[in-house]
């Protein structure tokens, strides 16, 4: 096949030759990570590097800056099997400086590149490619959406490559669970600018889990795939932005909002808006006079509230942490004791979870759920002592039994001699250095010292 111009100018800076076809009609879209093997010459045919000498193919992120010119543009054109080979003019390679002393400067590189394979970018938190991210259309300038943004997109979701959802949806970003939106959309949007087009492919852990989603035929466990537009998004409201008592007022509506969505078992939902009256009250300088009690009411509220959502949905560490804020504004606070000790209860530490259901008691001798939770600690701590006992009884009977048994090792593998006893030499030794008779063979236990001469003799 003949080499074509895929340079941008149309300026013969980037000649393609395709040597084999690849398959399929899918390229990687910008920032995919993908793999080739590849070999560098000069026009005189002189080899300058190669993975496959190596033999060891080259993985990296399709995105400018990573890797030169020409490859960022000439890679994105290639099928997943195809072999090119790509004429590089040196403003698309190393241009006039070159990499001494491999590279001269002004250099025209010819590559032969085979295209092994690619990943979408991994938006996952984990990195684990739970959330892969294919871009169709690039958004236009550098903001993306961040947490309370109203967005406005397009969703098609796809399983098996059949639609199972096609729709146009508005939400306050961080809430569309709400609208039906799964959390692997959500956390993907983030990297999305105004009017972006993106193939993203999500595992299960940020799709529908082990549930599935039954009336679109989607089983558990399963990968979904979903076309993304982000149409368009309106900045949220940002603290700074506001006075101290218009903080305060927007922190009762996030609270609010808040307790609605607790109200309807939406912990996660929940969590986000008690998450904004945190943030939005974070800064106690700024309240004064008698804005102050209030903030702190305020605040103490959404950690309480954020303590009992992280009990709901066993984030146990977070609920600790959250009752630990509510005991810094009020350090004999009932509930924060209590759900603190819930929280280390969940965390396997009844010994530390008692402290707090007495403290409890303390202030409240009559609180049955202190008295209930106080004796589920003793209970468990009573078991834990018993195990232990029980292991350290199975360790020294275990070490015992390893001494015992060292010991018999090192007698057997002493010299047989007279055993002061029972008066017995070894079976095949006797005074003099005679040997054994067939008898003393046969009867190595009757041998008897006469007293008389010092001489054994057969009893």
């Amino acid at each position: 096949m003949p080499a074509i111009d895929i340079s941008p100018k149309q300026d013969g800076g980037i000649l393609k030759e395709i040597i084999k076809e690849g398959v399929g009609d899918e390229t990687p879209a910008p920032r995919s990570n993908v793999t080739v093997h590849y070999t560098g010459t000069f026009l005189d045919g002189t080899k300058f590097d190669s993975s496959k000498d190596r033999n060891e193919a080259f993985t990296f992120k399709l995105k400018k800056g990573c890797i030169i010119k020409a490859w960022t543009i000439g890679i994105a054109t290639m099928k997943k099997g195809e072999i090119a080979r790509f004429t590089c003019a040196p403003e698309y390679a190393y241009g006039s400086r070159g990499v001494p002393p491999t590279i001269p400067p002004n250099a025209t590189l010819l590559f032969v590149i085979e295209m092994i394979g690619w990943t979408g970018d991994d938006l996952s938190p984990d990195k684990d490619g739970s959330i892969e991210k294919f871009q169709i259309i690039q958004g236009k300038d550098y903001l993306t959406p961040y947490e309370g943004a109203l967005v406005n997109i397009h969703l098609t979701g796809m399983y098996n490559d059949k639609v199972f959802e096609n729709r146009d949806v508005q939400f306050s970003f961080g809430e569309g669970e709400e609208y039906g939106v799964i959390e692997g959309v959500e956390k993907a949007l983030v990297s999305f600018r105004s009017g972006e087009k993106s193939r993203l492919k999500i595992k299960s852990k940020y799709a529908f889990k082990d549930v599935g989603k039954p009336e679109f035929d989607i089983p558990p466990n399963a990968t979904v795939e979903y076309v993304v537009e982000l149409k368009s998004f309106e900045k949220a409201v940002e603290s700074w932005s506001l006075k101290p008592d218009e903080q305060i007022e927007q922190a009762k509506i996030f609270k609010e909002r808040g307790t609605n969505y607790f109200k309807a078992n939406k912990y996660n939902l929940a969590i986000t808006l008690y998450k904004k009256v945190t943030s939005f009250l974070e800064f106690s300088d700024s309240f004064e006079g008698d804005l102050q009690p209030e903030r702190n009411s305020l605040l103490l509220s959404a950690h309480l509230n954020l303590a009992l959502c992280y009990l709901k949905t066993d984030q146990n560490n977070e609920a600790k942490d959250s009752c630990n804020e509510a005991l810094s504004l009020s350090p004999e606070n009932v509930k924060a004791l209590f759900r603190r000790g819930q929280a280390y209860l969940g965390l396997a530490s009844p010994e530390v979870a008692i402290q707090d259901f007495e403290a409890v008691l303390k202030m409240e001798p009559n609180n049955t759920a202190a008295i209930k939770q106080s004796a589920i600690c003793c209970n468990l701590m009573k078991k834990q002592l018993e195990k232990e006992k029980k292991l350290y009884a199975n360790m020294f009977d275990k070490f015992a039994k390893e001494d015992k048994q060292k010991e018999a090792e090192k007698l057997r593998e002493e010299p047989d001699v007279m055993n002061a006893a029972l008066g017995e030499w070894g079976q095949d030794e006797r005074p003099g250095g005679r040997d054994a008779t067939e008898f003393e063979k046969e009867n190595p236990n009757i041998l008897m010292l006469n007293s008389d001469n010092g001489e054994f003799k057969n009893m």
